[in-house]
């Protein structure tokens, strides 16, 4: 999904905002103002806690509905769970955590506290069912999962569990509405595997200062599974920091700066374009368990915000409220597409996730941008094409993953060495132009092979866009078993009642949105351009 990042001007119209309450300066500079470039000035992200906890302890690191948490007390907060986790829990460096927790300080506290321990976060979805966690957990081999009071029954139960109850963190009159999770909070079940999150982080001390050299430790999300089943992706401290310190400096993030953190935080679009970017910057974070337009309006004018990071559909839903100002919004950056446009080659496309940032002097339609870090359309055999020429784009970056974890078919499938270097085929098709822009153009996993004819969907898409008024094309697939002839393309109707309808080899009818027709088998989901955990999240 395509993200827009969002300069914002806030009013604060209820009382004191979260910056007053601390003095901190306003920050109203221009998108335009220059960037001296400049090595990372930490190699891990514990390094940065340290250095605001001492240079701006007081200032306000985390916003929570009303709450205010300095950047000294989450330092202490986020030292004491990594005490409990190389103590009482005895992870060792190198182990995965994983987490399993909606947006909170809880969530950003664990994360710091399994970075401090040396370990790796595995970073779950609090949404995913039990099939889907014990898959997860049963390749990355996790030790420990830190997880929300309510989704514990979807743990194996051999499994040691660190669980937050998240209105531990609220004040005593939050802003509001609240989400239910934090209306109607699920309480710490009594069990001798199960800790409390706050006795956890009531314990004394700070690991030790941390060695530079150390390469143990780091991030390891999973892959959606839309191709396979889920993959992990592993990124080192380099990865993190790399691209933490890149957003930052992108959007000129620095002390003065009120980040939003309402995106999902377990996702590397929010973990490091708000959370680590952030973090690395010192801003104070905005963070919302829920997304609630009503509360984000009060929140973002309490807060005084002045970067909000965000999907489309979040900022449309916002901007659609009567009693907001479009005004106080200027968007900085994103893919915007009309729905229903053709685009290149006729195929609607996602942005690769941000191997890639968009140039602000000089924007474009309908490309993915231009890379800082390696790209290039290559064919087959690796080589690389001439501009203007389709090929495979592949990517290499400090951002893009070199294996994927415990997984070697999938290491020879996924990744391919030109001129001495490892690079991630992403199976996008794409072309760049003599600027320097990419153009994803069709996907080479979802090439259709008819009696050996190579059919692109794209073709197929701009077949039905030119002699039907069709929205949402959705085609899908059957086996042929020997002695059938060719499959029928089957879909439904736009304009009758939901029902199936014959079409021949060459042609479709549509559906609006696919998914909503009756005795149809479901469409695939749509893959991701380069999906998000290949690459960590950022430039």
């Amino acid at each position: 999904m395509s993200h827009i990042f969002v300069i914002c001007k806030f009013i604060p119209i209820y009382g004191n905002s979260a910056r007053a309450v601390q003095g901190r300066p306003s920050s109203e500079r221009p998108m335009t103002k220059s960037v001296e470039p400049r090595a990372a000035r930490f190699a891990r992200m514990e390094h940065y806690l340290r250095h605001h906890a001492a240079t701006q302890g007081e200032a306000p690191a985390l916003l929570f509905y009303g709450a205010v948490l300095s950047y000294a007390e989450m330092w202490w907060r986020t030292a004491a769970l990594a005490r409990h986790l190389t103590t009482a829990a005895g992870i060792r460096p190198g182990d995965r955590v994983a987490i399993a927790l909606q947006n909170s300080p809880h969530l950003v506290i664990a994360c710091q506290a399994v970075l401090v321990a040396v370990a790796v976060v595995v970073p779950l979805n609090p949404m995913y069912r039990a099939a889907e966690v014990a898959a997860i957990l049963e390749d990355s081999g996790a030790r420990l999962a830190i997880v929300g009071a309510e989704p514990i029954d979807r743990f194996p139960a051999d499994l040691t569990l660190i669980a937050a109850v998240y209105a531990d963190a609220l004040p005593a009159l939050p802003l509001g509405p609240l989400p239910p999770v934090l209306a109607e909070p699920a309480m710490v079940p009594a069990s001798a595997r199960i800790i409390a999150f706050a006795a956890a982080i009531a314990g004394e001390g700070a690991r030790g200062d941390g060695d530079d050299e150390v390469r143990e430790g780091g991030v390891m999300p999973y892959t959606s599974g839309i191709t396979g089943r889920p993959k992990g992706c592993p990124h080192g401290h380099a990865a993190v920091i790399h691209t933490a310190e890149a957003q930052a400096r992108w959007y000129r993030l620095d002390s003065g700066s009120v980040v939003t953190a309402v995106q999902p935080l377990f996702h590397v679009a929010g973990m490091q374009g708000s959370m680590h970017a952030g973090l690395a910057a010192g801003v104070a974070l905005l963070v919302m368990t829920r997304w609630d337009a009503a509360a984000a309006l009060r929140l973002f004018a309490w807060a005084g915000v002045t970067f909000w990071n965000a999907p489309p559909t979040m900022v449309i839903d916002l901007l659609a409220r009567p009693d907001v100002d479009p005004a106080a919004f200027a968007v900085a950056g994103g893919h915007r597409r009309r729905l229903g446009d053709a685009g290149a080659g006729g195929r609607r496309t996602r942005d690769a996730v941000r191997p890639h940032l968009h140039r602000r002097r000089r924007p474009e339609r309908e490309h993915v941008a231009d890379p800082p870090q390696s790209a290039r359309p290559a064919a087959r055999r690796q080589h690389r094409r001439a501009d203007g020429e389709v090929g495979e784009i592949m990517v290499a970056g400090p951002q893009v993953i070199v294996r994927y974890f415990s997984n070697p078919q999938a290491d020879a499938e996924g990744f391919a060495i030109v001129a001495g270097r490892r690079f991630l085929r992403t199976g996008d098709l794409g072309r760049r132009d003599a600027d320097g822009y990419f153009y994803v153009v069709d996907r080479l996993k979802r090439m259709i092979n008819a009696s050996g004819f190579k059919v692109w969907p794209s073709e197929v898409e701009e077949v039905l866009h030119r002699i039907l008024p069709c929205g949402w094309p959705a085609w899908w697939a059957r086996p042929i078993r020997t002695g059938e002839g060719p499959s029928r393309p089957t879909s439904c109707s736009r304009t009758a009642a939901p029902r199936i309808q014959q079409a021949s080899s060459r042609s479709a009818a549509c559906t609006s949105p696919p998914t909503k027709c009756r005795g149809a088998s479901p469409s695939p989901r749509a893959s991701p351009s380069a999906d998000r955990t290949k690459s960590i999240g950022g430039p």
